[in-house]
């Protein structure tokens, strides 16, 4: 047996020349490239989430939470936007850059604890935010899931970021399994401008940035108004060996952004407020190489081969309006968010086969967009001296969520075969399709959404929750939650949470929480339908990706997409000792029928394949609930700070662990029983076992003198593992060789 084949990914330095002015307090230019531990004692650390209650100290939350003072580590490195940036900062958070993913390449995934970018909750100010249009199909870690957009939102818009590592479905809803990330935007007063530039030693890749925040007060109670603007450009890198006509590296991007926060004091108990943001985003990608005597090639276009162009064009909206008031003695906060993304395709350098020399070169490939408005009515009440405890939080509230998914068709040309032709045979007594060019229809690299792709689906949920928060003695604190939540579409499901933090023994608190949770599947999953072009083994495939309430998947027999459920268990402490605090938390997270998107089924000459016939299709995949999955994890963060010299040094370590396997077999159905080498086979399952970090951690040192500051940062990535095209339709099997496997070493990454 041949060992593994090892594809080493070099690490590239990118140099950073940042230049950050803060009008009205300081000016300076420094060289950087490196984010700045966060330290406990950096800013003030009061947690949002977590809790109901208002200014809880986040070393005494039951759970753990992380609190990322933007300021610490923006404008200090290489990294740009918000996925990188925590993808360094915190160890329990992954984000990576896909290559020639089909729109994945334009917008990046983001998990947490190694799970799916669509078990994570993503909140602004506290508020549910929509998630991207786009549901990643082709080759990356995000396979088969819908994640939020986190580059939408101006780096210098953000006030803090606080990451609840632990499982909060029954305090927020759908997709809370893993945790929520709460991004907190900047309520401050003054201007602060920044402008960067850097780019990889190997001279490509170059990234700008310049952006402004700008924020007022009026009146004499507290009443502002924060904007922010942004506008980043990345260059494409591209590493494919010299010679080869292959595009492999990151996409060129350009990203505007803007944002607004503002807060209007009307009277001593009542404040109007409101947030708005708006992205506009333009991504050109390289698709796979066509070679000049590639049937799908047009020689006399093309007379060396090409490499299609897939461009994307992205408009994400969002709004949010609420009220904070009083009822009583409670306080009551009633809002509405409303929020939009719409992913257009234009493909360019390409042709569509079918119509010859005359084709042309570009086309509008079409679209999807997703559109989500959320009513929340929240209440909360702080009781001192309740009955026997020390005092109680009573929370509760409502939440109506109305969602909306649509797929837009392109031109004729990006997906019509003008080469086949459909006529009535007398002797066969049916339709038959005959192709008369043997020539590729569509838009090579992408082709384009048909009108039979077209669809307009809604769904709607209401739900309700009560959340208790007992300080049971001095040094006892225990909460508990449940919720339940009703959709259109699925039915209803019910989710409660415990939690505790126990503190009677000095500097040291030890917590725990037990959860239920879920996630419903997206409309994505359930609606997503299109045609699109494979490379297996260096050929291009047709693969039909069906719907959910598809002919195809009702003829085999897969039933409706039901929600995952999950059990989350965490056990963990906070020691404090002088200058040093230590956290540790393990946990463990079990999720049932967890919604895959299945290997290729092909004609195979028994019933599954006369189907395909019958339905005219080569290969097919859909979305269905086929595993179970654990992953068990450890947490870990040291912070130290000391004087040296006339200045102080911090130095920070976190560090975290997982490891996600499938709990028993493929769940099969209907004609695929039996199949669960294609059902869910090895290529996926290293997407979702290997395709992260199981371990990852970062170390560093900050050193401050009055306005001189130094940084060294040390971030550890560990190995990933992913399957190739060649272990698709395999069995999972440990030993598998290297042209089935790509094994991606362990790296360090050190900034200064």
């Amino acid at each position: 047996m041949t060992s593994k084949f090892i594809k080493k990914s070099k690490l590239n330095n990118l140099i950073k020349l940042s230049m950050v002015a803060t009008l009205g307090s300081s000016y300076s230019i420094a060289v950087t490239a490196t984010e700045q531990g966060i330290n406990s004692q950096d800013v003030e650390q009061i947690s949002v989430i977590g809790t109901r209650r208002a200014a809880r100290v986040d070393t005494d939350t039951p759970v753990p939470v992380d609190i990322i003072p933007m300021d610490k580590i923006a404008g200090k490195s290489g990294q740009l936007d918000i996925g990188q940036l925590l993808n360094f900062a915190a160890p329990s958070f992954n984000s990576n850059r896909q290559a020639g993913s089909d729109g994945s390449d334009h917008i990046d995934a983001a998990s947490l604890r190694g799970l799916g970018p669509d078990q994570v909750l993503v909140l602004i100010n506290g508020k549910r935010r929509h998630t991207s249009s786009l549901i990643n199909v082709f080759g990356s870690r995000a396979r088969g899931t819908v994640g939020t957009d986190l580059n939408t939102i101006p780096v210098i818009a953000i006030k803090r970021i606080e990451i609840l590592r632990d499982g909060a479905a029954a305090q927020y809803g759908s997709d809370a399994i893993a945790g929520v990330i709460n991004i907190v935007l900047k309520d401050k007063t003054g201007l602060d401008f920044v402008m960067s530039t850097g780019q990889y030693t190997e001279g490509d890749g170059q990234s700008n940035q310049i952006a402004a925040n700008y924020g007022v007060e009026f009146g004499d109670d507290g009443s502002f108004i924060n904007l922010s603007g942004e506008y980043t450009s990345r260059d494409k890198t591209n590493r494919a060996p010299e010679g080869d006509r292959r595009t492999i590296g990151d996409s060129d991007v350009e990203n505007a952004s803007l944002m607004l926060n503002t807060e209007v004091v009307l009277n001593d108990d009542t404040v109007l407020y409101g947030f708005a943001g708006l992205n506009s985003r333009e991504g050109v990608a390289g698709a796979w190489f066509r070679s000049a005597d590639d049937d799908r090639n047009v020689a006399e276009i093309y007379p060396t081969g090409f490499v299609p162009s897939i461009a994307s064009d992205i408009m994400d909206k969002s709004l949010t309006v609420g009220l904070r008031s009083k009822m009583g003695e409670w306080d009551v906060d009633i809002s509405n968010t409303y929020g939009t993304n719409k992913m257009m395709y234009f493909i360019s350098n390409t042709l569509n086969a079918s119509l010859g020399v005359n084709s042309p070169t570009s086309f509008d490939a079409g679209g999807f967009s997703f559109t989500q408005n959320t009513t929340n009515i929240d209440i909360t009440q702080y009781f001192d001296n309740f009955e026997s405890i020390e005092g109680i939080n009573i929370a509760g509230g409502f939440e109506y969520r109305n969602e909306n998914y649509q797929i837009f068709s392109g031109e004729e040309g990006s997906y019509k075969n003008y080469g086949l032709i459909e006529y009535y045979d007398k002797d066969l007594g049916e339709m038959v399709k005959v192709d008369l060019l043997s020539k590729a229809g569509g838009s090579q690299g992408f082709p384009g959404f048909q009108p039979s792709n077209e669809l307009d689906r809604s769904r709607s949920n209401i739900s309700a929750y009560v959340d208790f928060e007992g300080q049971i003695t001095d040094d006892f604190l225990a909460t508990t939650a449940f919720r339940g939540e009703h959709y259109s579409d699925f039915g209803t499901t019910f989710n409660g949470k415990v939690s505790f933090a126990y503190s009677g023994v000095e500097d040291i608190v030890f917590r725990g929480s037990a959860s239920t949770g879920f996630r419903a599947p997206s409309l994505q999953q359930r609606y997503y339908n299109q045609v699109i072009t494979n490379f297996v083994k260096g050929e291009a495939v047709d693969v039909v990706y069906e719907a959910n309430d598809g002919k195809l998947t009702k003829a085999l027999g897969i039933p409706d997409l039901k929600e995952e459920k999950s059990v989350n268990m965490s056990l963990g402490m906070t020691a404090t000792f002088d200058a040093v605090t230590v956290s540790v938390d393990a946990y463990q997270i079990k999720i049932e029928d967890k919604v895959v998107l299945t290997g290729q089924f092909g004609p195979d000459g028994g019933e599954v394949g006369d189907i395909l016939n019958d339905l005219n299709v080569g290969l097919a995949q859909f979305f269905t609930n086929a595993i179970d999955t654990k992953t068990i994890g450890l947490d870990l963060t040291v912070s130290h700070e000391m004087d040296l010299g006339e200045g102080s040094l911090k130095t920070f370590l976190s560090a975290n662990y997982n490891k996600t396997e499938i709990d028993g077999g493929v769940q099969t159905a209907g004609l695929l029983q039996g199949k669960e080498d294609i059902y869910f086979d090895a290529r996926e399952r290293y997407f979702l076992e290997g395709g992260a970090p199981k371990t990852k951690f970062a170390l560093s040192f900050d050193y401050e003198l009055e306005k001189f500051s130094a940084n060294l940062r040390t971030t550890y990535f560990g190995e990933v593992e992913l399957g190739t095209w060649s272990s698709a339709g395999l069995a999972f099997d440990t030993t598998l060789t290297g042209d089935l496997v790509q094994t991606y070493d362990a790296k360090f990454s050190t900034d200064i």
